[in-house]
C-alpha cells in the first residue's frame, strides 16, 4: 500500500527534498482556466459567479449572500456536542492568539528623535472555507479567531454552495459563523470566490486580504490576484511527516498517517525512521486500519501515491536532516527525548511532540492554527496567525533639533546618490 524509500546508503550531500517527492500540483497548468474565470467575474459580475456555481457545484444560487436568519437557525439546530467542541476550540485558539498580539515599539534615537513601529489591523478580509470533500468547519475558526483578535473590523466569508442544502453553505459552517459573530457569508466557491473578494462583486465589497486553504483553482486564483489583494499563502495538498524511532507505537503512527491521507487523494503521508521493525509494523497497521476506515478509496490513493512513503534512514541525525529538508506542513516526533529532537527542527509548519500530540489535535483543539505552509514552503513561511492580519507602519517624529543632529549625514548620502533635491529638503529646514 505504501512504498519504501531507502536513504541509508546515500551520500551526505544528497538533496533530501528531491529524494522525498510530493504530489503533482501544477498551478501553472491551471493558470489559463483560472485567469478566464477571474476575468469573467471581473467583467460580468454576479452572472458569472452564478454560472460557475451551477457548473462546478451543481446548483444555481439566486442570492449568493446567506440570510442572517439562516445563520441563526443553523446555530440553533447545531448538535450540542458539536457546539461544545467548537466553543472549546475557540476558547483555546483565542488564548494563544491573544499572546501573539504585538505591541507598538517606540525607539528614542536622541533628543527630539523618535520612531514608533505601530501595528495596524487590516481593514477588511475575505476568508475562504473549503466545502468539497469535507465541510471544514474548523477552518472557520482558524481564520476568524486570529482576524478578530488582530482587530479586523470587517470580515466576509465564502464557502461553496451545497446542492444538498438548497444552494446554501453547509449548515455546520453557518453555525460556526454565527457562533463567532460573522454575519457576512457568501455561498460562492472556487476561483470565483477569490475573484469576488478581489474585485468586489454584487453585495460583497472588495477586501484587502484573502486567507484560507482551497483546491488548485482557489490557490491559482490567489496567485493571479496577488497584488490586487494580499494573500496568506498558496497552500497545496495537506501533508504529514513523522520522525520516529524504535520506541514509537506503530498503531499511533499508522493512525496519524491515515488521518492526513483522509483529507485528499493528493495528501502526503511520510514516515521517516531508523527502525526496520517499526517500518514493518506500520505497514501491517496500515493494512488493518485502512480497511476499517470510512474513506478507504481516498486514503488508499493517498498512501499509495508518489507523495507518500516510509523513508528508512541510518539514524535519527540523518532523519532530522530529511525532515528539515522536506519542511512538512505537519511534523510529528515519536522518539525518545522527543522534545529535544523537536527543538532542533528548523522547517515545519507545526511540530507535534510525543505520542499524545497527534496532528488531529492541532486540526481542532490544540490552540494552534491549522492553516499552515505546504509544499516545502515551511522553510521560509509561517502558518496563519494574528500577524497575518496586521501590518506595520513606521511613525517618524523629529523636532528641529533632532533633525539638525543628523542633517549633515542625510545631505551627504543624498549627494552620494546624486539626489540633491533630497538634501535640499533637509537644508531648507536646518540652514541658519
Amino acid at each position: 500500500m505504501i512504498r519504501r524509500i531507502d536513504l541509508r546508503g546515500v551520500e551526505a550531500d544528497v538533496d533530501y527534498r528531491a529524494a522525498v517527492p510530493r504530489a503533482d500540483f501544477d498551478i501553472e497548468a491551471a493558470v489559463p482556466t483560472v485567469h478566464a474565470i477571474c476575468e469573467e467575474v471581473r467583467t460580468r459580475g454576479l452572472d458569472a459567479i452564478r454560472e460557475y456555481g451551477e457548473r462546478f457545484d451543481g446548483v444555481l444560487v439566486d442570492d449568493i449572500r446567506v440570510a442572517p436568519e439562516a445563520l441563526r437557525s443553523a446555530l440553533e439546530q447545531l448538535d450540542p456536542d458539536i457546539r461544545a467542541g467548537l466553543e472549546e476550540s475557540i476558547r483555546r485558539l483565542r488564548a494563544t492568539c491573544a499572546n501573539e498580539l504585538e505591541r507598538d515599539a517606540v525607539t528614542d534615537l536622541g533628543p527630539g528623535a523618535r520612531v514608533t513601529h505601530r501595528k495596524v489591523p487590516v481593514g477588511r478580509v475575505g476568508l475562504y472555507v473549503p466545502g468539497g470533500l469535507a465541510p471544514l468547519v474548523s477552518s472557520v475558526l482558524m481564520n476568524v479567531v486570529p482576524a478578530q483578535t488582530a482587530g479586523v473590523e470587517s470580515i466576509a466569508l465564502a464557502s461553496p454552495p451545497q446542492k444538498d442544502f438548497d444552494g446554501s453553505v453547509h449548515p455546520t459552517i453557518l453555525a460556526a459563523c454565527a457562533l463567532l459573530g460573522v454575519d457576512e457569508v457568501y455561498a460562492v466557491g472556487g476561483a470565483q470566490a477569490i475573484a469576488m473578494f478581489a474585485y468586489g462583486v454584487g453585495p460583497c465589497r472588495r477586501v484587502d486580504l484573502v486567507t484560507g486553504p482551497g483546491n488548485i483553482f482557489v490557490v491559482t486564483a490567489k496567485r493571479i490576484l496577488k497584488g490586487q489583494i494580499g494573500i496568506d499563502s498558496e497552500a497545496g495538498p495537506t501533508e504529514i511527516a513523522i520522525l520516529a524511532d524504535d520506541t514509537a507505537d506503530a498503531s499511533y503512527v499508522a493512525a496519524d498517517l491515515i488521518s492526513q491521507a483522509e483529507h485528499d487523494p493528493l495528501a502526503a503521508a511520510v514516515l521517516v525512521t531508523d527502525s526496520e521493525r517499526l517500518a514493518a509494523d506500520v505497514e501491517d497497521e496500515l493494512e488493518k486500519q485502512v480497511a476499517a476506515t470510512k474513506h478507504v478509496e481516498r486514503i488508499t490513493t493517498s498512501l499509495s501515491g508518489q507523495q507518500s512513503g516510509i523513508v528508512l534512514v541510518r539514524d535519527l541525525e540523518q532523519g532530522l536532516e530529511v525532515v528539515n529538508s522536506y519542511a512538512a506542513e505537519h511534523l510529528e516526533i515519536h522518539t525518545e527525548e522527543a522534545a529535544a529532537w523537536a527543538a532542533r527542527v528548523r522547517n515545519a509548519g507545526a511540530v507535534f511532540v510525543g505520542p499524545h500530540a497527534p496532528v488531529s489535535l492541532g486540526d481542532y483543539c490544540a490552540g494552534s492554527n491549522h492553516v499552515l505552509p505546504t509544499a516545502g514552503c515551511a522553510c521560509h513561511s509561517s502558518g496563519l496567525s494574528v500577524r497575518a492580519f496586521t501590518k506595520s507602519v513606521h511613525v517618524v517624529e523629529y523636532s528641529r533639533e533632532g533633525l539638525a543632529e543628523v542633517a549633515d549625514h542625510v545631505v551627504r548620502l543624498a549627494e552620494a546618490e546624486d539626489l540633491p533635491g533630497h538634501g535640499a529638503a533637509i537644508t531648507v529646514r536646518t540652514a541658519p
